[in-house]
């Protein structure tokens, strides 16, 4: 197979309801795991396996993806994107999706991209799938599309669509998220799918379009060549908060295949950032946990893995923290106590997905709109002393 005859599109246009609050001021593709933007795992599995071109719709806080990834030269790609919305007599961008099938056909008609067989990804899962032998496989049945699926636990499938196809991986339906006693397959789609360029030709112009829902079950009405792949690799996929709680805890635990921890580990199972301050009197911290460039965490805390704690923490003395997640700038109040929970700019969720404000919980930490003037009090740097008590 020629490597430089394969392109790629990214679907990154949604807004995430399902992951809020972690989407109030993130798109999805840029929450983070394991310190960079699920995306950015996404773009150097393409690019490993030789995709030179990279699409990207965008529409929901597009710029923060933009202003990150910015033309993917630090990636080794060409990265291109394409804005779904409309711009108002005032100036105002306003962003409205066309749907994933909607969005290939506007890049389509502007430029006709998709001139070779392209891989397309959701922006908001991490996977370590064989590409390049997906496509040559593609290739070989003479598949105009193809959708990538995995086999997941029956007493799972109510969580996903599944695909239903023949004993040659002919697809003939679907069902999405069936009761367990009414599905028909196991086979979950992952939202990865190969396409021709012809096949691009069934989307309609200027309309919100489904792959999934829209764009499938019209091949397989008009008996086109649409085939499923089912593979095993792993499929880090974050559809909720909860998800997104269990990914990290996985992550933390070294049970994600190619995703490790960052930093320094300075005794077994604890790693920090550049600029870290750690006042070991009387602290505590069971592995493994992570402690994020310029955090300080003041002596009497009782940290408890698995743990991530991002960059520019305040960890006030006599805290204790359990099994969760603090991303940047969190504050946490003297003598609070979390567990498994995740805390994000105002709000804190937990395993479960209910979410509180702060105004509700002032006393586990700071006021979240100052939080970053309050982190300026984080002492000099300081080498990490003797550790009096680590547990890992």
């Amino acid at each position: 197979m020629n490597r430089e005859k394969m392109k790629a599109m990214i679907l990154a246009a949604g807004k995430g309801t399902r992951v809020q609050p972690l989407t109030y001021e993130l798109p999805k593709p840029m929450i983070p795991l394991a310190g960079k933007p699920v995306m950015a795992y996404l773009i150097e599995h393409l690019a490993r396996h030789g995709v030179g071109e990279i699409m990207v719709n965008v529409a929901y806080l597009h710029e923060k993806i933009e202003d990150y990834f910015g033309d993917g030269q630090q990636y080794g790609v060409q990265i291109g994107y394409s804005f779904e919305g409309y711009s108002t007599t005032d100036g105002t961008v306003v962003p409205k999706p066309l749907g994933s099938a909607g969005g290939m056909k506007k890049i389509q008609q502007f430029s006709n991209f998709f001139d070779e067989t392209t891989i397309v990804l959701c922006g908001d899962a991490v996977i370590d799938l064989d590409i390049t032998a997906a496509v040559a496989e593609h290739r070989a049945r003479g598949a105009l599309a193809t959708v990538i699926t995995k086999e997941v636990p029956w007493d799972k499938v109510s969580s996903y669509g599944v695909v239903i196809a023949d004993k040659d991986g002919r697809v003939r339906s679907f069902q999405e998220k069936p009761a367990r006693e009414e599905a028909r397959s196991n086979c979950a789609s992952t939202g990865i799918y190969i396409f021709e360029p012809a096949a691009l030709d069934l989307i309609p112009a200027g309309a919100e379009f489904d792959i999934g829902s829209q764009l499938f079950p019209l091949m397989v009405a008009l008996g086109l060549p649409f085939y499923a792949q089912t593979l095993k690799f792993n499929w880090v996929d974050i559809g909720t908060v909860s998800d997104y709680w269990a990914v990290m805890q996985s992550i933390m635990t070294g049970e994600v295949e190619g995703l490790e921890l960052p930093g320094r580990e300075i005794a077994p199972g604890i790693f920090c950032g550049l600029n870290t301050r750690i006042d070991w009197k009387s602290t505590v911290i069971e592995g493994p946990v992570y402690i994020g460039s310029g955090t300080h965490i003041e002596a009497g805390t009782h940290i408890v893995g698995p743990c991530w704690i991002g960059s520019g923490c305040r960890i006030l003395g006599g805290a204790k923290i359990e099994r969760s997640v603090l991303f940047d700038y969190t504050r946490l109040s003297r003598n609070a106590s979390l567990s498994e929970l995740i805390v994000f700019r105002d709000y804190s969720v937990n395993r479960n997905g209910k979410i509180s404000h702060v105004r509700d919980s002032r006393d586990l930490w700071g006021n979240a709109l100052d939080r970053r003037s309050r982190s300026r009090d984080i002492a000099p740097v300081a080498p990490v002393g003797s550790v009096v008590r680590v547990l890992a």
